[in-house]
């Protein structure tokens, strides 16, 4: 019964390894009869497919059979990403640089690009960081000149961005090695690029591992194998699990660590890709060593020693000769295990310095080519911009010149044109301010009281009106011939308004005036009539439906040197009962000019630093009763 278990399963291995093998064999065969020109087209058209060796040799055969350039670039191409999983790197170089020239040739810079970054991927794992940097910013600076760049060439973008990224990791610089993961990741997300995400995270986690941020890196880590679980990518899981392991070691969850490597072990060893067998086999050996399990650690971490030696892998060495200098120590064997600390200090010293060396030599070349080239186009575009010095300089001054003009007869029209404005402004105001003071109402009212001292045969009261009537119709007159008027003035004025609002209410309303010290009436200025429209209301408003005794003060001060202060009060019903007067009337009469007043008192103002304030204040007795209304006007002087 076994014996013909066993046959079955052997025919369904052979029977689906030859359906592969067809299938393969075809997806070549229809490769070279389309020839596709495209390398990332050609890419996608062997998506997921494993060649073996005469699988690829064949297709390269072919290739160059029918003068296919970019089946050849890409089958060199598989060859050296075949070399470079075993860890042969320099035939893998071997095989990128042919891929390299033959792109070079045909001028095809999606291969180009896919080519320099595999190479400064090689590079990169033999510590040659200066080749790494070189090839990795050679395919950056091809991108970068592309206009509207393609998915593909987007994600290429990425891959060498991350490609930096790394070199950065492998200078222990990661905080610039965070920022290129990031620029990175930012490109992936937006292409949905599984892959590439999974390896970002991948290195986000070693960067935050080595900085300190252990919970950071596990979290990126475990991020990583989401991605390459659901891409069903073997190395991916396995470099997964080993850092997730190395970070559990280091939070001393042994039994947990060992738990993530011992899943993958086979799996790496299947693989063979030689640097993470190593990488499995140091971590595996490592957390044996945390589990006192001495005997099988001392097996695994000369496993991993002997590939890093044998493949001349530093950082592997690093991790083996520090382990087993541990390993020692627990044993007690202090000679042996100082011999391997130092081992390690030496590694690790001579590699991280020779990599600084050719870091910085890598800038300082690729500074002195961008000086050279600057210089080159330097001395190709001075003799143009000598021979076209003379005219520039000569079109700059006429322009110059014409435009200073331009900009003078503008500036000149609009300075007039605020002019013509502004005054145009106050002419309107003034009008208006002469057509509200010769308020009908007002005249026909006047008029009418002295008429009722005519009839009533009192002359005397009949002229001495009629005079105050005739001198306060000839100074609104004069007013609105100019601008400003004399405090005094102003004064006198509204002494006569005073006078005759006064004979409707048969003479009950009390005016009086107090000026304060050492005023000077003459010198100050105000617009002309500017107070009446206050009077006004204090009568209309507050005094004409007030019983008892009525009473209207009128006081000027000089508050500082910058401003004078004028308060009319009166101890009329208040504004709040004179608007409930006034919103049941049927017919309202309106304030003579109030708004008129203000943009007046503003444009007055303009022609002084400080501007001009108007504050109502409500009155109140002891018992909160309203006593009457407070208007303070504060006037610039200065």
């Amino acid at each position: 019964m076994k014996f013909i278990y066993t046959s079955i399963l052997l025919f369904l291995i052979s029977t689906l390894s030859f359906s592969q093998k067809k299938n393969v064999d075809s997806l070549i065969a229809v490769a070279i009869e389309k020839q596709e020109p495209n390398y990332f087209k050609l890419q996608k058209h062997f998506k997921r497919v494993r060649f073996t060796d005469e699988q690829i040799d064949f297709f390269l055969n072919e290739s160059q059979k029918s003068k296919y350039v970019i089946g050849e670039i890409f089958a060199r191409n598989v060859q050296g990403r075949a070399h470079r999983k075993v860890t042969e790197y320099n035939k893998a170089i071997e095989r990128y640089k042919e891929a390299l020239d033959l792109s070079k040739n045909i001028k095809s810079i999606e291969a180009e690009i896919i080519t320099l970054n595999q190479l400064g991927v090689v590079c990169r794992r033999q510590d040659k960081i200066r080749n790494a940097l070189n090839y990795h910013q050679s395919a950056l600076d091809i991108i970068l000149k592309i206009e509207n760049p393609s998915n593909d060439i987007k994600i290429s973008n990425s891959i060498t961005i991350n490609s930096i990224g790394n070199i950065y990791l492998t200078l222990k610089q990661y905080e610039k090695a965070l920022e290129k993961f990031d620029e990175s990741i930012a490109l992936q997300k937006e292409l949905d690029d599984r892959r590439g995400l999974a390896i970002n995270h991948q290195n986000i986690g070693y960067a935050h591992k080595n900085i300190g941020d252990l919970d950071l890196a596990l979290e990126n880590y475990q991020k990583s194998l989401e991605y390459n679980t659901l891409n069903n990518d073997k190395l991916g899981k396995v470099i997964c699990h080993n850092s997730i392991s190395d970070i559990l070691i280091k939070q001393s969850k042994y039994n947990e660590a060992y738990k993530y490597i011992t899943e993958v072990v086979k799996s790496a060893e299947e693989i063979g890709n030689r640097y993470y067998l190593s990488e499995v086999y140091n971590t595996l050996g490592w957390v044996l060593l945390k589990l006192d399990k001495l005997k099988e650690s001392r097996v695994y971490l000369e496993k991993a020693l002997k590939i890093g030696v044998d493949n001349n892998i530093p950082s592997s060495l690093v991790l083996s000769y520090d382990h087993l200098s541990e390993l020692n120590k627990k044993e007690k064997k202090y000679k042996e295990s100082l011999e391997f600390y130092q081992k390690s200090i030496e590694v690790e010293r001579k590699t991280f310095n020779v990599k600084n060396i050719r870091y910085v030599n890598s800038l300082i070349s690729r500074y002195d080519n961008v000086v050279k080239n600057n210089k080159i186009k330097s001395l190709a575009e001075q003799n143009e911009i000598a021979n076209l010095k003379l005219l520039r300089n000569r079109n700059i001054l006429i322009i110059s010149l014409v435009s200073i003009a331009l900009f003078g007869v503008l500036l000149y029209s609009i300075y007039r044109q605020r002019l013509l404005k502004n005054d145009k402004q106050i002419l309107l105001l003034e009008q208006e301010a002469l057509r509200i003071q010769m308020n009908p109402h007002f005249v026909f009212n006047a008029l009418n009281s002295i008429k009722l001292y005519i009839i009533n045969n009192e002359q005397k009261n009949a002229v001495y009106y009629l005079n105050k009537f005739s001198k306060l119709i000839r100074n609104i007159l004069e007013s609105t011939t100019v601008k400003e008027v004399p405090l005094s003035e102003e004064l006198k004025t509204m002494n006569l308004y005073m006078s005759i609002e006064n004979i409707r209410f048969s003479n009950e309303i009390s005016y009086t005036e107090k000026i304060g010290d050492n005023l000077n009436l003459e010198r100050i200025k105000i617009p002309p009539l500017v107070l009446q429209p206050f009077l006004e209301n204090s009568i209309w408003h507050g005094l004409s439906s007030k019983k008892g005794d009525k009473k209207v003060s009128l006081s000027v001060e000089k508050i500082s040197n910058d401003f004078i202060e004028i308060n009319i009060v009166d101890n009329g019903i208040g504004r709040d009962a004179a608007l409930k007067i006034k919103s049941s009337k049927s017919l309202n009469r309106k304030s003579i000019g109030i708004d008129l007043t203000k943009e007046r008192l503003k444009n007055f103002s303009n022609e002084f630093i400080n501007k001009y304030s108007l504050i109502y204040t409500d009155l109140v007795d002891e018992k909160g009763n309203s006593n009457g209304t407070k208007v303070s006007l504060k006037l610039p002087i200065v």
